[in-house]
C-alpha cells in the first residue's frame, strides 16, 4: 500500500518540455484573468494547480491533465524530454506566489497580491513564451552551491546523461 501510495505523490521525470510550456501559458491565462477581474476566487484554481501538480504531476491538476491528454498529443511539436525535479521546483515556487498572494488577498493587501500574481505572469511568461524557466535556473544554481544534491537531479547533474537520453 505504500508503494502505491508513493507512486501516487510522484512527479514525471523526465518531462515534456512541450507539456510544460503549455501548461505555463495557462497559468499565465489564470494570472491575466486575477489582475484583471481582481476577483480573489481567480486565485482558487491557480493555487490548487500549483499544489496538484508538485504532490503528483499533472495527475490531479485539470491543467496538466488537459495538456497531457488533449492539447499535446494534438500538436506536430516533437516531444523534448527534460529533468523532472527542477520542473516540480519551479512548480513549488508557484505554490509560494500563488498561496503568498492568497494570503495577501485575504488580508485585503489587494496591491500587493495583485503584484505578486504579475511577478508570477511574468515568470510563466518566460516559460511559455521563450523557453526560460527561471525556477529551473535557480535549481541549478541551488545545486552548484551544494544546497540541493546532486543526487536529487544526476541528469542535471552530468551533462553526458542529457545526450545519451535523446
Amino acid at each position: 500500500m505504500a508503494r502505491r501510495t508513493f507512486e501516487f505523490f510522484s512527479f514525471p521525470n523526465p518531462v515534456n518540455e512541450v507539456a510544460a510550456r503549455i501548461v505555463a501559458g495557462g497559468v499565465v491565462l489564470m494570472s491575466v484573468v486575477f489582475v484583471v477581474t481582481q476577483s480573489g476566487w481567480a486565485l482558487l484554481p491557480l493555487s490548487y494547480g500549483f499544489i496538484a501538480r508538485v504532490l503528483t504531476g499533472p495527475r490531479l491538476s485539470p491543467l496538466g491533465r488537459i495538456t497531457t491528454q488533449l492539447i499535446t498529443p494534438r500538436l506536430s511539436l516533437s516531444e523534448r524530454l527534460v529533468p523532472g525535479p527542477p520542473k516540480r521546483f519551479a512548480q513549488a515556487i508557484g505554490v509560494l506566489f500563488s498561496l503568498t498572494a492568497s494570503a495577501l488577498w485575504l488580508q485585503n493587501l489587494h496591491f500587493a497580491a495583485t503584484v505578486t500574481i504579475t511577478l508570477l505572469a511574468v515568470a510563466a511568461s518566460l516559460e511559455s513564451f521563450a523557453g526560460v524557466c527561471l525556477g529551473c535556473l535557480v535549481f541549478a544554481q541551488l545545486m552548484r552551491w551544494k544546497i540541493i544534491p546532486a543526487s536529487v537531479c544526476a541528469e542535471c547533474n552530468d551533462v553526458s546523461l542529457r545526450v545519451v537520453a535523446r
